[in-house]
């Protein structure tokens, strides 16, 4: 296929794709995710915060996580009520395919959603660089949005992976709080890098900061392998 034939195909296929994942509704994710940094960026300066990349980091976790919550979540579940998850399972190993391009799609489009949040945090609040930030942010964001996906292949309800979703943070969240591991763990799933606790040596800091990388990546390899496995299930999906 010539390039001038193969770049509209591929942009018909990634814009066609992306339409089924965010159910037509990308553009409010993004607005939503914007608003919810615009309100994070602004209660930390209004509560005296110091303005460092510490606190753009922390703004911009929570709307990536919401970006891919919803066409992770819910993702099976859609593709089951409007049939076409009968169609990929008819071809073989095509739904493999499809559903490993649209999660790739889901985060590439995140990631660049937020390197645009980290350059306005660059020009309007504090100097960052937008490109370093937006990767360490989409570490635990894939984490999350591979467990959505996981979890989603085995209730096959985005009502039921919602729930458990949510769950799962509050419990995590309460278990670093009542053990005072937040920020002082390399297994701290929302361990902010630019948030260096008092009195840390820093080079153990940095140990520690690169430990929970290579933690959080393997527990994103298994989680996406995990899922992509459970896709081998035809009967329980077409039930």
């Amino acid at each position: 296929m010539e390039l001038s034939h193969l770049i509209p195909t591929i942009r018909d296929i990634v814009k066609y794709n992306l339409k089924i994942v965010f159910s037509g509704k990308f553009i409010w994710f993004l607005m939503a995710s914007s608003l919810l940094y615009i309100f994070f960026i602004s209660w930390g300066v209004y509560s005296g915060e110091p303005v460092t990349e510490q606190l753009i980091y922390s703004s911009m976790l929570y709307p990536a996580i919401l970006i891919i919550f919803y066409p992770c979540t819910f993702g099976i579940q859609n593709d089951y009520d409007n049939r076409i998850l009968e169609i990929l399972f008819g071809i073989p190993n095509y739904r493999y395919k499809i559903w490993l391009l649209r999660i790739i799609m889901i985060y590439v489009a995140t990631y660049f959603m937020m390197v645009i949040l980290a350059t306005l945090s660059y020009i309007l609040v504090y100097a960052n660089n937008p490109f370093e930030m937006a990767a360490r942010i989409m570490i635990p964001v894939i984490f999350f949005g591979n467990l959505a996906f996981f979890i989603s292949t085995l209730t096959r309800s985005g009502s039921g992976t919602a729930i458990i979703m949510i769950i799962f943070g509050i419990v995590i969240y309460f278990m670093l709080s009542i053990f005072d591991l937040s920020n002082k763990s390399a297994w701290d799933i929302f361990l902010n890098p630019y948030k260096m606790p008092e009195n840390f040596n820093p080079v153990m800091w940095s140990i520690m900061v690169v430990k929970n990388m290579v933690y959080m990546s393997f527990a994103i390899i298994v989680t996406m392998m995990l899922g992509l496995l459970n896709l081998q299930k035809r009967e329980s999906f077409m039930k």
